[in-house]
């Protein structure tokens, strides 16, 4: 989602990125469905609906600049909140994941970026790569439904849209294949390093592109 920013439109990226996720979180829910009890979603979801309506509301007001801005300052934040959140057992804190939901469900809705306070909460609340993964995969499909049904009703899905994902999707289908091969082989060992590595690489892009 922050490299479809610097080429296209917001309402354009959002729409685009938040297809991508549905698509291949249903591709890949064999893999991960069952993993995480609905109860454990119940507060995680139903606060990241309020957040996606009220993001979708504030996207209609966002500049091209201040939109990539936000985006990779986001970005930058959940990175430091991972780095620095390593408690010595996981997190169990209802008001957290309300808490979570909310925020999540805002940059959801605005910027079609759910993950980084999804990613720090799963850092904090669960420490199995496992768990962890299917946790963030079950919420993204969730919350891909809710920002696409926003988007829908805003009127900002058109042909257009449909176009940008068939050509984006093959690419995404072989990068979901081969993210899932080396998370089987290396999960365990380089998961933490890796989705740090990832937080801090798009968020630093996409902000020095906002601000030069």
């Amino acid at each position: 989602m922050p490299v479809f920013s610097l080429f296209l439109a917001p309402a354009e990226v959002v729409v685009l990125s938040s297809s991508l996720a549905l698509a291949i979180s249903l591709l890949s829910l064999p893999s991960y469905w069952g993993v995480i009890k609905p109860f454990e979603m119940l507060p995680l979801v139903s606060m990241s609906l309020v957040g996606t309506v009220i993001g979708a509301v504030l996207l209609a007001g966002l500049s091209v600049d201040v939109f990539q801005l936000l985006v990779g300052v986001a970005v930058i934040l959940a990175c430091l909140g991972v780095t620095l959140s390593r408690p010595a057992k996981p997190w169990s804190n209802p008001t957290l994941a309300w808490i979570t939901g909310l925020v999540s469900g805002l940059m959801n809705g605005a910027l079609a970026i759910p993950g980084p306070p999804m990613i720090v909460y799963a850092m904090m609340t669960e420490f199995e790569p496992r768990r962890s993964r299917a946790l963030l995969m079950t919420f993204f499909m969730v919350s891909s439904l809710l920002a696409l049904a926003s988007y829908g009703a805003s009127g900002m899905i058109g042909l257009r849209s449909l176009w940008y994902f068939l050509l984006a999707f093959p690419v995404l289908y072989l990068g979901d294949k081969l993210g899932t091969y080396l998370f089987i082989r290396f999960g365990d060992a380089f998961y933490r390093r890796v989705a740090l590595l990832a937080l801090a690489t798009v968020g630093v892009s996409i902000t020095l592109s906002a601000l030069l």
